[in-house]
């Protein structure tokens, strides 16, 4: 698609570089979190691997059910999985937006840990194709104060859905309003806004990079998640997650490497990662790949760990 080429030469090329937790299972299995030398190996060849960040929803159950502090999580994603890049849930601190005692502590515990905050994920502040007008401001300003949130992280974007109503030109349209609406103030704190793909039409690949060429802005574009592309709930209907990533790669200013189950051999059941790594470096893709586990079988330290060595593996790096 000429548009999306187009896209290709603006895209921001972004300069990447616990609470221990209480059950004695987890502290057990923190001592195994420390590379094995052909995971060094394996680093040390590729200096142009992709750094791997850690997506606080991977954690999820631990922070609700208060074995882990909000606070802490960049403590854990560098002691236990020694990364160095962290992306934010707002639920974990949905009144907190505007708290810069809070955001400045947020800050302050990622610096003493060497670790990057990178993005705040951005969800239950209204549809950003609402076609409502007054229910559209109120969406626009809930998502300047997560703007305003971002920046005092130090992040270098948030992550937003594309959600509205109606046949597929009219939410496209109704979509492209909104952001144009907040673009703007994005742009003047020098920040990204992503779009992933996040059920309904947002996850039909070709639907969404179709409104991101519409709004055609520098500071807008996607954040690819390997495994979000359900199109109907109820259906079960799915878009190809291939093609779905093909299609959203060349707006791409992060990247999230969903995984729920595991066969014995380590490999992802649902997503071939060697395939879908081909596909991102085939995009240009320049950035951080966030680890998003959110399967129940395995406990989530032992899947992110899966994950992250299912990363290692395929061209990714601890950082």
């Amino acid at each position: 698609m000429k548009k999306q080429q187009d896209h290709l030469d603006r895209r921001q090329v972004m300069k990447a570089a616990a609470l221990t937790i209480a059950s004695s299972s987890v502290i057990g299995s923190c001592r195994s979190s420390q590379q094995t030398n052909s995971e060094k190996n394996t680093v040390d060849q590729d200096s142009n691997a992709y750094p791997i960040s850690l997506a606080q929803w991977s954690l999820h159950r631990t922070i609700r059910s208060g074995e882990l502090d909000p606070l802490d999580f960049a403590k854990v994603t560098r002691e236990t999985y020694d990364l160095g890049g962290v992306e934010y849930v707002n639920s974990f601190f949905k009144d907190k937006a505007s708290d810069e005692a809070y955001l400045a502590e947020l800050r302050t515990r990622a610096a003493d840990h060497g670790v990057q905050s990178l993005l705040i994920m951005v969800d239950g502040e209204g549809a950003m194709g609402a076609a409502d007008e007054s229910e559209l401001n109120r969406t626009i300003e809930n998502h300047r104060r997560w703007l305003e949130a971002a920046k005092s992280l130090g992040c270098h974007c948030i992550r937003v859905n594309a959600q509205s109503e109606g046949s597929p030109d009219e939410q496209r349209d109704r979509c492209v309003k909104g952001f144009h609406l907040l673009m703007p103030h994005a742009e003047e704190l020098d920040l990204d806004v992503t779009i992933e793909n996040h059920g309904g039409l947002s996850s039909n690949g070709a639907w969404l990079a179709s409104m991101v060429a519409a709004v055609d802005h520098p500071r807008l574009g996607t954040l690819p998640d390997f495994g979000n592309f359900i199109l109907d709930w109820n259906t079960r209907e799915e878009y190809d997650r291939y093609q779905g990533v093909t299609d959203l790669i060349p707006y791409a200013k992060a990247l999230s490497a969903k995984s729920n189950d595991f066969n014995e051999a380590g490999e992802e059941i649902h997503t071939e990662y060697a395939r879908m790594m081909k596909i991102v470096r085939e995009g240009d893709y320049e950035g951080w790949i966030g680890i998003e586990y959110e399967g129940g079988e395995l406990s989530e330290h032992d899947g992110i760990m899966r994950t992250r060595e299912l990363l290692l593996r395929n061209g990714c790096r601890t950082t």
